[in-house]
């Protein structure tokens, strides 16, 4: 039986492999895509987010195999072991996709994601800025899953996959992939997932396909160059300030807030939610 740590240690070997040969690309090519300062500040949220995944790991696996014991169907008696594993990547992906696109639309979900954009550079090493609490904001989202009927421990094995797959797309090096373009998540398609560009903001929330963006209207094709970080850059390497400066934010703006509509959007409003702006 395959195990997550046989993914990473098939995986983590060929992540370093694709650093090593973008950096020599990037050299031999005067790109200049990579930065020392940003990518210890991507080395320092990946630890971050390691450190809490080990904490809760084993407290959310049992969660979910608490409720696996509630589920409405049993997917490994349905379908094949393939079928199994194919429909196990869809249903990961599609809820991926609105947990995602919650993360980048409601204030406190995008406090703990604004990480993996705080970067304004792209390459491979940009997919090491994990949220550090990333895998506690999933739950509310992947729970259901398990009462579906899916396996966790399937799951879990998907998502260890599709975490990887998830490096190919932070890159500038590959440009477009033809037909692949229509049904995956690409490195074009991921480019304007991360620009701040007006055209391009909140575009593109698939990890492995690109199709849940078409059908709900997300997507955005990599047309202008794109201007990689967020509307208000982090300014700081610090992976700590990065991780909680957005929640310092909300903690200021909740008390300074005097009504209740304004304590409520201080956590749960979008992202661009403006106590100021509002008071005037």
């Amino acid at each position: 039986m395959i195990t997550d740590l046989m993914l990473y240690t098939y995986g983590i070997p060929i992540v370093v492999s694709m650093i090593i040969i973008e950096t020599v690309y990037s050299e031999v090519h005067d790109l200049s895509v990579y930065k020392l300062n940003d990518t210890m500040a991507g080395l320092g949220l990946l630890l971050g987010n390691i450190l809490v995944n080990l904490a809760t790991k084993g407290s959310i696996l049992f969660f979910y195999f608490y409720l696996y014991d509630f589920r409405i169907f049993t997917i490994n008696d349905i379908f094949s072991s393939a079928a199994v594993w194919v429909l196990t990547f869809v249903a990961i992906d599609f809820v991926f996709y609105w947990y995602h696109r919650f993360s980048h639309r409601v204030r406190f979900m995008w406090a703990v994601h604004m990480n993996h954009h705080s970067s304004e550079e792209m390459n491979f090493t940009v997919a090491l800025r994990q949220a550090w609490f990333g895998p506690i904001t999933k739950v509310p989202f992947f729970f259901v899953l398990p009462l579906i009927g899916f396996d966790p421990l399937v799951t879990a094995l998907a998502g260890a996959a599709a975490t990887l797959w998830g490096v190919t797309g932070h890159t500038q090096i590959i440009k477009t992939l033809g037909p692949l373009e229509y049904i995956f998540v690409t490195p074009s398609s991921h480019r304007v997932h991360h620009g701040s560009n007006p055209e391009y903001i909140d575009k593109n929330y698939g990890n492995m396909f690109i199709v849940w963006d078409r059908i709900f209207g997300t997507f955005a094709k990599e047309k202008n160059k794109v201007i990689y970080g967020i509307t208000e850059n982090v300014k700081t390497f610090n992976p700590i300030k990065i991780t909680f400066m957005n929640w310092l934010k909300m903690y200021q703006d909740y008390k300074n807030s005097n009504s209740l509509s304004d304590k409520v959007h201080s956590f749960f409003g979008p992202p661009e939610w403006n106590l100021d702006k509002n008071i005037e």
